[in-house]
């Protein structure tokens, strides 16, 4: 079966409004000036959701071999860690 125009379109729309809602989500938590670990676990996440889904949509890693999404993802992973354990470690 293959995708029409008009649906890659349509589909490309819908990840780019779910990136747009976790912005307006991320914006909204910090204007609310909210904080603490929860909060920053929080954020952590939404940006890591935020990169895998431009690196897989918008960066076309789907149509790419395993190698180079798992290559991906596990840089998310690292990255969001020790972005995770450094602020953990500063709150000691």
């Amino acid at each position: 079966m293959q995708i029409t125009h008009q649906q890659s379109n349509l589909f490309s729309t819908i990840i780019w409004l779910i990136l747009v809602a976790l912005t307006i989500a991320t914006f909204s938590i910090g204007e609310a000036g909210m904080s603490g670990k929860g909060t920053m676990l929080t954020l952590l996440a939404i940006a890591m959701i935020k990169s895998q889904m431009v690196a897989n949509y918008f960066m076309a890693l789907r149509q790419t071999r395993l190698l180079w999404r798992i290559i991906m993802f596990g840089y998310f992973v690292i990255v969001g860690g020790l972005i995770a354990l450094a602020y953990l470690m500063g709150l000691k």
